[in-house]
């Protein structure tokens, strides 16, 4: 059976209005056009695929806000949205999540999940393509971490340590520059600094799975220098992280 993977960035307890999260939403799938062709055209939900097909979104700020203030889009003071893409039934993407909560006890997100197969899995499920997401959700989002990884080495790494967002590391990474300076990593991880946001940390060019046991090796080794330098660590509440020096 292949792996499926996921897409995610985190944070909590950032208060932000319904226009606000809109226009992060927006911005988001615009940068997701330039990488996968299928995802230049967006539904909402429906009964079955082809009355989904016709509830097609267009993505500006004003039309998402709209639909994010609707009433089954709000709860206490956060706003979601659930939007998928595709030109078949078999391969379908989705953008999903939760903005604008001021709580610390349950936390924003955006996930982006798509098929483990077929031409849009080939596109996308790569190193290039996963870092193209976290990198968009980086720019769009600001959150304070990011993770694109199967879901098979999350299950994996669950046993023996904490599941927290945050905890754990995947292909591919994302943290924010408040969380701490990113250690030196062994090859072939590559590391890319995003101005103003955060670093971008990609485990191996190849694709990422539990069935290579040097692939398993490598996010282990990852994992404890990551966890020696203090990256992961839970999600803090915005704008409680000590400012960093230098």
């Amino acid at each position: 059976m292949s792996e499926t993977y996921y897409a995610g960035c985190y944070w909590l307890a950032r208060p932000e209005p319904v226009e606000a999260c809109a226009q992060r939403l927006a911005s988001f799938i615009q940068r997701l056009g330039p990488l996968e062709p299928t995802w230049n055209r967006w539904h909402q939900t429906a009964a079955n695929f082809e009355k989904a097909r016709k509830r097609q979104v267009q993505t500006d700020e004003a039309t998402l806000a709209k639909l994010m203030k609707s009433k089954a889009h709000r709860f206490m003071d956060s706003s979601s949205f659930w939007l998928w893409a595709g030109e078949n039934e078999e391969e379908t993407s989705s953008v999903h999540g939760d903005c604008g909560s001021a709580s610390i006890h349950s936390g924003s997100v955006c996930v982006l999940n798509t098929s483990s197969r077929g031409s849009v899995a080939e596109r996308v499920l790569t190193a290039p393509g996963l870092t193209g997401v976290m990198r968009a959700m980086a720019l769009a989002w600001e959150p304070e971490v990011g993770i694109a990884t199967s879901d098979a080495h999350r299950e994996l790494i669950k046993v023996g340590q904490s599941s927290k967002v945050g905890t754990f590391v995947g292909w591919v990474m994302y943290f924010a520059d408040f969380r701490g300076p990113v250690p030196p990593l062994p090859a072939p991880v590559q590391v890319e600094h995003i101005p103003n946001r955060g670093t971008l940390i990609t485990l191996t060019p190849e694709k990422f799975t539990v069935s290579n046991p040097a692939h398993v090796a490598l996010a282990a080794e990852v994992q404890a220098r990551l966890q020696d330098a203090g990256l992961l660590t839970p999600l803090r509440p915005w704008g409680t992280w000590a400012p960093q020096s230098g």
